[in-house]
Order: C-alpha cells, then sequence, then structure tokens
C-alpha cells in the first residue's frame, strides 16, 4: 500500500485528509481516530478534517482548501482482517452503495475531483465490529495507530521532497 500510496501522492501541494465514521458505531470511527492520531505531526500543507459520518458538510471548507490531494480515511467491508487497508480510487466506488453517509461517498468523490480539481482516493479499513457502542475493539485501535503513524510519516516526506523538488 505504502507504493500505491506514494505514486497517488506524487506531486501533491496540498493534501486534505478526512476522517470519517460514526463514534456510536465502534471501529465504524476508525477514520475518526486515526485522524486524531495526526493532528500535531503532519505539515502545515496537510489539513486534518474530523467529518463523522457527513463528508459533504466540509464540502465549503475543501473547496475553499483547494488542495491537490483529498484522502478519505473511513472504514469499509472488504473482506480482510480487521484493522487491514486497502487505497481505493473514487472511480472504484460504485454511484450506489448501502452506507452510513447521507450522500453517496462516491457522490461525494465525484463533486470534489470535478470541481475543485482534487485527485480523490479513499483508505478503507476493515472493521470487526460496527454494532451500536462507543470505544473500538483493540484490532482497530491498533490499526488506527499503525495508520496515524504510517500517515504522518509518508505525509511530511512527500511535503519534503515538493520542498527541495
Amino acid at each position: 500500500m505504502e507504493r500505491e500510496l506514494r505514486e497517488w501522492l506524487s506531486g501533491c501541494r496540498k493534501v486534505v485528509v478526512m476522517g470519517i465514521g460514526n463514534p456510536l458505531r465502534r471501529d465504524d470511527a476508525v477514520g475518526l481516530e486515526v485522524v486524531r492520531r495526526m493532528e500535531g505531526r503532519v505539515d502545515r500543507r496537510v489539513e486534518l478534517l474530523e467529518c463523522e459520518s457527513v463528508a459533504e458538510n466540509f464540502l465549503e471548507e475543501v473547496e475553499r482548501s483547494g488542495p491537490s490531494h483529498l484522502l478519505l480515511l473511513d472504514a469499509a467491508l472488504l473482506g480482510l482482517k480487521p484493522g487491514e487497508s486497502r487505497l481505493v480510487t473514487s472511480e472504484e466506488l460504485p454511484v450506489e452503495t448501502v452506507s452510513t453517509h447521507l450522500l453517496p461517498l462516491r457522490i461525494f468523490c465525484d463533486y470534489v475531483r470535478e470541481v475543485v480539481g482534487s485527485k480523490v482516493a479513499l483508505l478503507c479499513i476493515q472493521p470487526k465490529d460496527t454494532d451500536f457502542g462507543e470505544g473500538m475493539t483493540k484490532e482497530l485501535e491498533e490499526a488506527a495507530g499503525r495508520l496515524a503513524d504510517f500517515l504522518s510519516s509518508l505525509l511530511g516526506d512527500l511535503c519534503r521532497e515538493e520542498e527541495r523538488g
């Protein structure tokens, strides 16, 4: 996944990372948790947003920010082991999906790509438990920590490369 993300992020000048999820559905909050753990650890060209389950409420902020790249972090049923993740481009998402989001993510992604001109991708994380309740499972807590470390480091490397380039 590191190679895929590096390739996708090539040429970035500004990145917005949106954590998506419902904190009342256990592991569904993993995207929010990753963003929280990245706070204070990223370059000024990386903007972090905690969107809960309504990413569309942040459209104006994303438009104003004008990122070259928009990365959404969200729990998704991928058939993987809990905590494993996969990078998915917005074009790979079905237009109509059953999800906890008011606006299907594909429509949101298409809008951002067309209006803002951003490259858009999703980092989907396999949950273990999305039942109602607070607190993530141990597997997803650990995955959130690993992903926050990984993304903070990767985005820092890329921003330093862009400054030198």
